[in-house]
């Protein structure tokens, strides 16, 4: 009895340092396209800004959760354009990092919203080169602009932000993020990372006929670098929605997109949460997944 004992502590305790060891180890990430331009480093994130000799206007862009910012590139391609991609702490970014001489020390804890919405605002205070400035934000990049706009609204005056399929106050994600699913998390993101693509999740992510959204696609469990990122994550997108507002959307002004086969976000509570928004519009792409600039660009308003 003793030694049964013993073995089931022995297995137990071998179960807890590999879970503890998928948690926490560095993981490789996927393979990225060319970036012409300087990656900044801001504490744990970086913010990549591409080479524009004379841009007309500029577009700061935050990507969503395990997202890259490959979401935006081909989207905002024009050379005239000063496109600024954030990356999330503990992602793996577009190139080499240098770190950046504006950046300051950042009190929110990594992985969390506030986090990088505090990486966003140093971008924003510092990088724009023009008089016009579009503020970007797709799915859990859409709570992490409100949540810049509240640290530093005086930022957003004269600024059009667009909340693409936008993680927003008081609204929903599809599913729910429990204790178990958090605990089992670290066993799940190896399999995930072995066939991103599965006939189990294929809906999720709408039409893959195009190959740079399948590209897109298939990177998503390589682009944080480890685990408890993705863990944390999902915390703060679970906590950030229940315990913020309307009064979220006071200093900004601009869209929201909202996706009508949106498998990751619940459309319904998305749209009632921005129809409380004064400075907002609502625009709708009835057939388009999660994955909107792919699916309805045309939808997007036209740059200024």
């Amino acid at each position: 009895m003793v030694e049964l004992l013993l073995t089931i502590i022995a297995m137990a305790c071998g179960v807890l340092l590999v879970r503890a060891w998928l948690l926490y180890r560095p993981q490789p990430g996927f393979a990225r396209e060319p970036f012409d331009g300087v990656v900044y480093a801001v504490g744990d994130a970086t913010v990549a800004e591409r080479t524009s000799l004379a841009p007309r206007t500029t577009v700061v862009c935050m990507h969503g959760f395990v997202e890259s910012p490959a979401y935006f590139t081909h989207f905002y391609a024009e050379p005239s354009v000063q496109l600024v991609l954030i990356s999330s702490a503990d992602y793996h970014p577009l190139g080499t990092p240098v770190q950046a001489p504006w950046a300051r020390p950042i009190a929110a804890p990594p992985g969390s919203i506030e986090y990088d919405a505090a990486v966003l605002v140093q971008a924003l205070e510092h990088l724009p080169r023009t008089p016009t400035i579009r503020v970007h934000g797709h799915s859990r990049g859409g709570a992490v602009v409100l949540e810049a706009s509240v640290q530093r609204p005086e930022l957003f005056a004269g600024v059009e932000v667009l909340l693409d399929t936008p993680v927003l106050p008081q609204a929903r994600v599809r599913g729910r993020t429990t204790a178990l699913m958090l605990w089992l998390l670290p066993f799940f993101v190896p399999l995930w990372r072995a066939k991103p693509i599965t006939p189990r999740n294929a809906k999720v992510w709408g039409r893959l006929d195009d190959a740079r959204k399948r590209a897109l696609i298939m990177s998503l469990p390589f682009n944080p670098r480890r685990a408890i990122t993705i863990a944390r994550g999902l915390l703060s997108i679970r906590d950030w929605q229940a315990r913020t507002d309307e009064r979220h959307y006071d200093a900004v002004r601009g869209c929201v997109l909202i996706a009508g086969d949106d498998r990751v976000l619940d459309s319904r509570s998305m749209r009632a949460s921005a129809e409380r928004a004064k400075g907002l519009r609502i625009i709708e792409a009835p057939g388009s997944s999660h994955f909107l600039l792919f699916d309805s660009p045309e939808v997007v308003p036209p740059l200024p």
